[in-house]
C-alpha cells in the first residue's frame, strides 16, 4: 500500500526540493495561459480558476499520454484537461487543445506553431504540477524566448497535494527527478541553465541516496 505522508526524517530535503522547483512568480495578466498535460487533473482546475481571475483571456491545453496517463485519460490529458475546464465554467470557445505533445519541449513548440496564426503572443503562463514550474520554465525561455514566461500551479501546501495524488513516493520520486532536469536539460541544451544552490544539490544528493531514484536519468 502507498503512503500519503512523506518520511519525517527526509522531510527538510523534500520541502527543499519543493520549494526550489517552484517559481514563486506573482501573477499578472497575460495573453494565453498554457495547461501542461500530465496525471495531475489539478492542471486544469488551476486554469480554470485563473480563467475566472481573468488572468488570461484564452487558453491551450496541451498533450497526448504518457504510458501512465493512458488509463486515466484515455482520449488523451489535452482533451480531458479541457472537458474539466468546461465543466468549471470556462466558455469552450476560449479553449484550445494541442493533442500530439508527448514531452514538455514539445508542449511549448506544438503550442507555439498552434498559436502562431491565431493571436500574437507576448506573455504565457505556464500551468503545471507543483514540481514542475521550473523546468517548464527553463524549456520554455530556451524554445519560445521573445515570450515574457509566469509559471504557476496548485496552490495547495506541499502535505495537501500529497493527500491528493495518494502517494508519497510517486511524487517524491517526480520531484527528485524534476530538480535533477534543471541542470542535465541545461546541458544538452534543452533548456536555459539556472542557479542551483549547494543546499539544494545536497538535498537531493540525500533523496536519491534514500532510494528516490525513479525518476533520474544517466548523467
Amino acid at each position: 500500500m502507498t503512503s500519503a505522508v512523506v518520511s519525517r526524517e527526509l522531510r527538510p530535503e523534500i520541502e527543499t526540493l519543493w520549494d526550489y522547483t517552484q517559481m514563486h512568480h506573482q501573477l499578472r495578466p497575460v495573453d494565453v495561459g498554457i495547461g501542461l498535460g500530465g496525471h495531475d487533473l489539478g492542471v486544469a482546475i488551476r486554469i480554470a480558476d485563473l480563467y475566472h481571475r481573468s488572468t488570461f483571456p484564452l487558453i491551450v491545453f496541451t498533450g497526448a499520454n504518457a504510458p501512465t496517463t493512458v488509463e486515466r485519460f484515455p482520449r488523451g490529458e489535452a482533451v480531458h484537461f479541457r472537458e474539466k475546464a468546461i465543466e468549471l465554467g470556462v466558455p469552450s470557445e476560449k479553449i484550445l487543445i494541442e493533442p500530439n505533445a508527448t514531452n514538455t519541449g514539445e508542449n511549448i513548440d506544438f503550442t507555439r506553431t498552434l498559436l502562431q496564426d491565431k493571436t500574437s503572443v507576448r506573455s504565457v503562463l505556464l500551468v503545471s504540477r507543483p514540481y514542475q514550474q521550473r523546468r517548464s520554465y527553463a524549456i520554455c525561455r530556451k524554445r519560445w524566448p521573445d515570450v515574457d514566461v509566469l509559471c504557476s500551479s496548485s496552490t495547495q501546501p506541499m502535505d495537501e497535494y500529497i493527500r491528493e495524488i495518494g502517494d508519497a513516493d510517486r511524487v517524491v520520486n517526480m520531484l527528485v527527478g524534476d530538480t535533477q532536469r534543471v541542470w542535465v536539460y541545461a546541458a544538452k541544451g534543452w533548456a536555459i541553465e539556472q542557479d542551483v544552490p549547494d543546499h539544494v544539490h545536497e538535498a537531493y544528493a540525500r533523496l536519491v541516496d534514500a532510494g528516490f531514484n525513479k525518476r533520474l536519468l544517466p548523467e
